[in-house]
């Protein structure tokens, strides 16, 4: 981002931003031509040419700045009446200067300026329709350069936004020695309990590492760098730990905050397509709204571990987050169900049906905060789950069936209320476990 430039005199300028559909050659000449509130001089020379020095010893001590613009002081209603003649470059060169350092502190008028913009730039039919959508965040973060607003948060992005803000609450709350306790990470790979030491630091350091994926995949800077080959979230986490000179600490929180606030602020900012955009995990693929709660849901499962670590009470999501991390869980067990099949750790279907038909399911009925009941289907991973079709029950806490996703505790580890088919609650209690990873 831009901050105030300073000019000769040590005096701070507000920086301006350039029109919808000027070249900087185009802005350039505006803030030097003067504007209708300010006449040209009668000794001015035509077309903005050098300004004569006065007369002296000959000296020069600076550059000499061209005048700027008058910025007129208008009012909140005139500002936001002027939008849809500041995107088509209709206004005066005071005017735009207004309404663009407006554009710094209102929020509102600032998602309304890029939204007449976008539709301005589709009356040109030499450019393509499909408008990059993180134009709008390139665009706002010049407008917010010298004054940040407040940034309208997308629905699907605020169990990211909460979660981190949490885990970031406590961080803040810790020691410098806390930053070393030891943490006993656990998850489940082949069905077999995995277990790795770290510490408080390193438990960051994985999730600025594996967060790196959704910035890649948005266009900004990797923690392990460019060219970085593709690595799965375990082989970029001990990439990162071993690349790190000295055991990491504090110094480590600072980075994962900014890159979370910088993903929060990119998205926020970016067009409608970008909820669309495919984050790649080396083995499989989420869209970026999946991605984000998949990493919400990490974050929250880490700050658990730390806080076990430091004897720091520690609460679950909100009632409605949980109910979305559950849902991507119970979304993601058909194709993890039919995986473990093709390893043969499940076992064989018994009704394949076409992608989209209704087939034979399990229900999942989720008690607690973030509660509800999921159908999952059990033979085709394309199929939909029917409760007519229910051949199997469980009943789990919320929590508690986030613990088995997360490879906390063993399927048989779960205190869920079983019902039906046995065979198949094995199955599917096996593949959310299976859904765990470092």
């Amino acid at each position: 981002m831009t901050g105030a430039d300073d000019d000769a005199d040590g005096v701070a300028r507000t920086p301006r931003i350039p029109g919808p559909h000027r070249s900087a050659d185009d802005h350039a000449d505006l803030t030097a031509r003067p504007g209708p509130e300010e006449p040209r001089q009668p000794d001015e020379p035509e077309g903005g040419g050098p300004v004569e020095e006065p007369e002296g010893d000959g000296s020069v001590e600076g550059p000499v700045e061209e005048p700027e613009p008058d910025v007129p002081v208008l009012g909140h209603g005139v500002l936001k009446s002027l939008l849809g003649a500041w995107a088509l470059s209709a206004c005066s060169a005071g005017e735009t200067a207004a309404v663009e350092a407006h554009l710094t502190e209102c929020g509102p008028c600032a998602d309304e300026a890029l939204r007449l913009r976008d539709a301005v730039a589709l009356l040109h039919r030499d450019r393509d329709l499909d408008l990059d959508p993180l134009l709008r965040s390139r665009v706002l973060e010049n407008c917010l350069g010298r004054r940040p607003a407040r940034i309208p948060v997308p629905d699907w992005v605020t169990p990211y936004d909460a979660e981190t803000a949490r885990l970031d609450a406590l961080l803040r709350d810790i020691g410098d020695s806390e930053w070393h306790a030891p943490v006993r990470l656990k998850w489940y790979e082949e069905d077999r309990p995995v277990r790795r030491k770290a510490t408080v630091a390193g438990v960051i350091g994985h999730l600025f590492a594996v967060d790196g994926l959704v910035a890649g995949a948005l266009g900004l800077d990797d923690p392990l760098g460019a060219g970085t080959p593709e690595l799965s979230p375990s082989e970029r986490t001990e990439a990162f730990w071993s690349g790190l000179g000295r055991p990491p600490g504090r110094g480590l929180r600072e980075p994962w905050r900014d890159q979370s606030h910088t993903l929060i602020r990119t998205v926020s900012f970016a067009g409608r397509g970008v909820a669309d955009l495919t984050v790649t995990y080396k083995d499989f693929a989420l869209p970026l709204r999946d991605s984000l709660l998949e990493r919400a849901f990490e974050c929250w499962l880490h700050a658990d571990d730390i806080a076990n670590a430091v004897a720091y009470p520690y609460d679950p999501p909100c009632g409605a987050h949980l109910h979305e991390m559950i849902g991507l869980a119970t979304r993601l067990l058909p194709a993890a169900l039919a995986g473990r099949r093709r390893t043969g750790l499940a076992s064989p279907a018994r009704h394949l049906v076409a992608a989209g038909a209704p087939g034979r399911s399990l229900h999942l009925e989720v008690e607690g905060a973030g509660g509800g009941h999921w159908y999952i289907a059990l033979d085709s991973p394309a199929a939909i789950g029917d409760p007519d079709q229910a051949v199997a029950q469980v009943a789990m806490e919320g929590v508690e069936f986030c613990q088995l996703v997360a490879g906390r505790v063993s399927p048989e580890e779960a205190a869920a209320g079983q019902d039906g088919d046995r065979e198949a609650i094995r199955d599917v209690l096996g593949a959310a476990a299976s859904l765990s990873r470092l």
